[in-house]
């Protein structure tokens, strides 16, 4: 059906011989990370091997089954009850596969071609770095269970992105970690000749060569680029190596392999794409080699026109950082051959400027995709409007109201962000095949019924859970860069399941504004070891480049010295997909607090939404159309010019309403222990913002306003 069904049975059937004939069907599973949002499908790989499977391969089937001892598989080929379990997942994964796709805008001969820089689709996958990749992974996801035909376009990063390391100071120190593919729950897509796939890209002087790699998520391929060949030069093989690499002329020829390499590999695979939906501008080259495709059939204006058909794109960032742009020399070093396909320099420079008759500006991937889209949108109702008003200048003639930039909203992939008590709870009470109506505000109207000492039951069993998972990494983290014995120890007895805990995890990029909790001291020290006391929770990475993103950071250690921080507070390091979910799982209250207009969406709410926590955030991305003044907490969201002002004003806010409303309601307890109001207040997000911040809607969307010719 695509290409490389034969390379995955073929690694499946490898696989499979290796290990005990009762686990074989483990083999098919691991390939396939349909597993990872099956309710018992981590728990099934867990109870081979546990320890091997959190602590030596994380989280990756493939690895656990190749890696664990032969005993260890005969005992657990030899438990009946797991393997009546592995039957089940094995059915389940079976009639997965088997229902019919969407009657839409796409079909298996001509699927939507995803294409983005980063993809995060699972932990064990290290493609990703934030909010981007794990968004490109959530629509996979949804697209499978929706039946969409579609295929995902990406590069498979050899190392990664950066892991994390936090010293006594809270200065953040990068490394990265080489990953061999053959490890990995994918395959090296070969062609009828049984030799691999492969693609040459003009980059610099050089025809570098990229072959195709193949995940599968769930029933949508995700190909995947990689020039780590031998036959590349030095440079060359480094291309596909580190995600956002901090080199300028890498991070273009990455953009090369993507887009360019992108549409030959799928022509070279035989996939003819109904739309190319580049996700951010990282793809956008792409639009030249479709350009070449249409050679000499009708003038220029009638060529272009027939690519941007082909063509839609959703951009992701107002913060320059996301938009980057090049000056002629840096494009043409790297790229010139590439322009020369299209016979014309000044053209090629010219498509990604504001204004293409200006030669000294610099040119953007931003700008080459929105003229090069027959539809664009932004990530969130508000940020609609500020993509508008951003790149007027691009649409001369029309005002900003008037730029043809829509909205698409962000949702998150439910199955995927939905787990542990909350999920048996909304199973119980929702109905059989919820998750598939979950777009639908009446699939939600039944959390209206549930008991309040059932949801807070719940709530305190997410909190308990995340609280055991805290003192273990807060105790390993501050052991591990040489803290005092005694601070360290704190970690791991001064958190409790009964205390109020409040997240803050992201991407450490300044506009976040982690800063606004150091921004007074004696009002965080006094909330922390206050009677009630409050326990806070920090996790997030800073750009290796981003210097000002890592002293907040360090700015937030020099209160570590208060003795009530110690057992109250912990920064928990290396943020990824796996400790996401556990944080938007069991904190109580999500704050998030953007420098207002910056933030386009932001999607880690939603999942904490999902999970019963409460939204204390800025008026900005998507809390701007969820917030009700019932379902959580807001902080305006208006523009100041004045940053430093707006953020102590801000600051404030925060503190305002940590102590006067939101402290106060969890501590309001009925004669049952139950603090009806704050249940309440569960029950309001659930319902509004449970369908409408679904991956499932977003997608509908999609399809709708976006991939259908209307």
């Amino acid at each position: 059906m695509f290409a490389g069904d034969l390379d995955i049975e073929a690694a499946v059937s490898d696989l499979a011989n290796a290990i005990p004939e009762p686990l074989r069907p483990l083999a098919r599973i691991a390939f396939d990370y349909r597993w990872s949002w099956s309710v018992d499908g981590a728990a099934v790989f867990e109870s081979v091997d546990p320890d091997r499977w959190t602590r030596v391969v994380g989280h990756n089937p493939v690895r656990l089954l190749a890696e664990a001892h032969r005993s260890t598989l005969e005992r657990a080929a030899g438990d009946q009850s797991l393997l009546q379990r592995i039957s089940a997942l094995t059915a389940e994964l079976e009639a997965d596969r088997e229902r019919p796709w969407l009657d839409g805008p796409a079909t298996v001969e001509h699927p939507i071609a995803f294409c983005c820089a980063e993809f995060g689709v699972h932990g064990s996958l290290p493609i990703y770095s934030g909010g981007l990749g794990v968004l490109a992974g959530d629509i996979l996801k949804e697209a499978s269970d929706i039946g969409l035909p579609m295929v995902g376009v990406g590069l498979l990063y050899r190392t990664g992105y950066f892991h994390q390391r936090i010293d006594v100071t809270g200065f953040q120190h990068e490394y990265w970690i080489d990953t061999d593919p053959n490890s990995l729950p994918c395959v090296r897509v070969t062609g009828p000749d049984g030799l691999p796939v492969t693609v040459s890209v003009p980059i610099d002087d050089d025809d570098v060569t990229a072959q195709v790699w193949r995940v599968d998520v769930g029933r949508v391929p995700l190909y995947l680029l990689d020039t780590d060949l031998p036959q590349n030069t030095a440079v060359g093989r480094w291309v596909t190596s580190r995600l956002y690499e901090s080199n300028r002329a890498i991070r273009l020829a990455q953009y090369a392999v993507l887009g360019v390499g992108g549409v030959r590999a799928l022509r070279t695979l035989g996939v003819e794409p109904s739309v190319y939906h580049f996700n951010e501008g990282h793809p956008a080259l792409g639009v030249f080699e479709l350009l070449a495709d249409q050679g000499t059939v009708g003038d220029e204006a009638e060529r272009l026109q027939r690519v941007r058909d082909k063509v839609v794109f959703t951009t992701h960032t107002p913060v320059p950082a996301g938009n980057e742009t090049y000056d002629r020399g840096e494009v043409l070093g790297m790229l010139g051959r590439i322009a020369d396909v299209t016979g014309d320099r000044e053209a090629f420079l010219a498509a990604g400027r504001v204004d293409p008759s200006n030669h000294d500006e610099p040119s953007g991937m931003t700008a080459l995709a929105l003229r090069s889209s027959r539809h664009a949108n932004a990530v969130s109702r508000r940020h609609g409007e500020v993509a508008r008003a951003m790149w007027q200048p691009l649409f001369p003639g029309r005002s900003a109201d008037d730029v043809p930039i829509g909205h698409v909203t962000n949702g998150v992939h439910v199955p995927t962000w939905l787990g542990g008590p909350m999920r048996d709870l909304l199973d119980r009470h929702l109905g059989e095949g919820w998750l598939a109506r979950a777009d639908r505000p009446e699939t939600w109207e039944p959390v209206g019924d549930i008991s309040s000492a059932e949801l807070w039951d719940v709530r305190t069993t997410a909190r308990r859970q995340l609280v055991d998972l805290v003192s273990q990494r807060a105790v390993s983290d501050r052991l591990r860069r040489g803290e005092a014995l005694d601070y360290a120890e704190a970690g791991g007895t001064g958190f409790s399941a009964d205390v109020l805990t409040i997240g803050f995890a992201r991407r450490l990029a300044t506009y976040k504004r982690l800063h606004l909790v150091a921004l007074q001291p004696d009002r965080a020290l006094s909330l922390i070891g206050g009677d009630p006391p409050v326990q806070f929770v920090f996790a997030g990475k800073a750009h290796p480049n981003d210097n000002e993103a890592k002293d907040v950071v360090r700015l937030l250690f020099q209160m570590k010295g208060s003795p009530s921080v110690a057992g109250r507070a912990a920064f928990l390091e290396d943020y990824d997909i796996p400790l996401a979910g556990h944080l938007v799982a069991g904190c109580d209250v999500w704050v998030n607090v953007p420098r207002p207009p910056l933030e386009a969406s932001g999607t880690s709410g939603m999942k904490s939404c999902l999970g019963g926590g409460l939204q204390l955030s800025v008026l900005d991305g998507w809390w701007a159309e969820a917030y009700d003044g019932e379902n959580g907490w807001a902080i305006d969201g208006d523009i100041d010019g004045d940053q430093a002002a707006q953020d102590h004003r801000h600051s404030s806010a925060l503190f305002d309403l940590l102590e006067h409303e939101v402290l106060p309601m969890f501590h309001d307890r009925d004669a049952h222990g139950v603090p009806e109001r704050w249940v309440t207040m569960i029950r309001r997000s659930l319902m509004t913002n449970g369908p409408l911040f679904s991956a499932t809607r977003m997608m509908r969307e999609y399809i709708d306003k976006v991939y259908r010719r209307i």
